[in-house]
């Protein structure tokens, strides 16, 4: 199941366009995740130096996609993508622990931004690793619980294998169907 059959659970209105911003620290598999979405070869992942867009079009449905770099000089630059956003997810490298504060500083920051007030999927990617921290680990230690404003969930995912992806995005196709009614 792909990005295709994604946008059919998604569309529940002629043209309805769905723009989704993808973000985190570098090294956490934003890239890679958006490639495994779109059904692409994954086998050759570089830094984002700036951002990557898939758009895909099925039956009068549109989903865009930003993929925006997360080193910490662009990280100022991702404010300029705020608007009109309907989804943010937030990718998290579980094994990188040494990033956890630095992530989570990162997270809290983009959730008091007025402008994304949207419906938020964080991955807790990099499942597949030996030394990953489990989601509810990291749910605890950013504090997740304390999110009132929007609806939020955190899955458990590896972009690599493709694992926890599609129950993540499934679980958004439920919750902006029920945001945009």
């Amino acid at each position: 199941m792909g990005l295709l059959s994604i946008l059919r659970k998604l569309k529940s209105a002629p043209d309805q366009e769905v723009r989704i911003l993808l973000l985190g620290l570098d090294n956490a598999g934003k890239t890679t995740l958006l490639k495994q979405l779109a059904s692409e070869d994954i086998s050759h992942i570089t830094p984002t130096q700036g951002f990557n867009i898939k758009s895909v079009q099925s039956q009068g449905f549109k989903l865009n996609v930003w993929d925006i770099g997360g080193q910490r000089k662009i990280r100022p630059y991702w404010r300029n993508y705020f608007e009109n956003t309907d989804i943010l997810i937030y990718v998290i490298d579980s094994a990188d622990r040494k990033r956890f504060e630095e992530t989570g500083q990162e997270l809290a920051e983009l959730l008091e931004e007025e402008k994304l007030s949207c419906v938020v999927l964080i991955f807790a990617n990099k499942q597949d690793l030996l030394t990953a921290a489990p989601a509810s680990e990291i749910a605890e230690g950013l504090n997740l619980h304390t999110i009132r404003d929007r609806f939020w969930q955190i899955q458990s995912c590896s972009a690599l294998t493709g694992e926890g992806v599609q129950d993540g995005m499934n679980w958004v196709c439920k919750n902006v169907s029920a945001k945009k009614k």
